[in-house]
């Protein structure tokens, strides 16, 4: 029994094989390209573990992407691998539509070519299931109902339109092909291992450098906010019990204003790390606002609830002070990570070449 992890050195990949490994012995192949948000260090404690077998390639080599079914030959597929950053996607598309789109369409082939060959109770257990985003089903009115997995796909950015894309193409081979598959679509996810680009981390780490807090536009963009961890145990009651062809919503319950997770990054920070140069509130920046920048996203996560008995078990107050206490326990983690020495340090451990960015 194994499972094959894609994406599992980055942020909310690396977590799940942490937490998977930490709770049980079936182990992980984890298959990932190592762009720059990739990092090995995420898992150093698995070093020299034989559960954790880890393989550097691309999702669109589907020559690599048959040999590791075939000799590994997983029970589950886990597909976290993706471009992820919205701010990225605007600016270089391109790496979106061929990881996120091309990727998980040669996944899927190899997937479909190998659970073609299972026979008995193998085939009958096997499964896909692929991580997207509530980004695609685009940007609610405030008032407006949260999204249920019936709600339409509006995509408002490069990201979000080609995690659309992944979306129907996983769809599509399920009802096609047979392809016993499930989908999650997640909130925004934040703690620990995440790269510090994405808005929590960022604040974190430009507050304790003295650096300004950029918000774009009114700040009043309202996301809802998913621990991590819960995220990952989510994921693991979908594929232990999820019904196959099913989408899971996966969210925190905790809507909240970018603005308003700035000032609560800020406060604890006054808490934790004092600066002698006054609240950190004081960085705080206004910023013009990004292209299509969603108002608002809200998950109603009722389902999974109702037919797994899953629930978040953080909230926004519970998991925002683990995530600001970790950033500040891992200082030496955030500094390879923001000079790019966590690249020098996959080779020296593992000898694997770094990946071009």
């Amino acid at each position: 029994m194994t499972l094959l992890v894609t994406g599992g050195a980055g942020f909310i990949g690396s977590n799940f094989v942490l937490d998977w490994l930490a709770q049980r012995d079936e182990p992980i192949v984890n298959l990932d390209v190592l762009t720059y948000a990739g990092n090995l260090e995420n898992l150093d404690g698995l070093h020299g573990d034989a559960r954790h077998r880890f393989v550097q390639g691309d999702i669109c080599d589907r020559a690599l992407l048959d040999k590791v079914f075939t000799e590994y030959r997983p029970r589950a597929v886990v597909h976290f691998a993706a471009e992820s950053h919205v701010d990225r996607s605007i600016h270089g598309p391109a790496a979106f539509v061929r990881t996120n789109i091309e990727g998980t369409f040669h996944l899927l082939e190899a997937a479909l070519g190998f659970w073609r060959m299972l026979s008995g109770s193998e085939r009958e257990a096997f499964r896909f299931l692929h991580v997207s985003t509530d980004e695609v089903y685009g940007s609610l009115a405030a008032n407006a109902p949260a999204f249920t997995e019936a709600h339409g796909y509006e995509p408002n950015s490069p990201y979000s339109a080609s995690k659309a894309a992944s979306d129907h193409l996983v769809r599509a081979w399920h009802h096609t092909y047979g392809l016993p598959v499930l989908t999650t679509n997640c909130s925004n996810n934040y703690g620990p291992y995440q790269f510090p680009e994405k808005l929590i981390p960022l604040m974190i780490v430009n507050a304790l450098a003295g650096k300004p807090l950029p918000i774009y536009g009114d700040g009043m963009n309202v996301r809802d906010w998913l621990y991590v961890r819960d995220h990952c145990s989510g994921i693991r009651a979908v594929l232990a019990g999820g019904r196959i062809g099913e989408t899971y919503n996966i969210g925190g319950w905790n809507e909240m204003p970018n603005r308003r997770i700035v000032q609560t990054v800020c406060t604890l920070l006054n808490e934790l790390r004092p600066d002698s140069g006054g609240p950190h509130e004081r960085l705080i920046t206004f910023v013009t606002d990004r292209p299509g920048h969603d108002r608002r996203y809200a998950i109603d996560a009722r389902k999974i609830e109702r037919e797994l008995g899953w629930r978040p078990a953080e909230t926004l107050d519970t998991g925002i002070r683990k995530t600001v206490q970790w950033y500040l326990d891992h200082g030496p983690w955030v500094a390879r990570v923001q000079s790019g020495e966590y690249r020098a340090w996959v080779r020296r451990h593992y000898g694997a070449p770094a990946a071009t960015p």
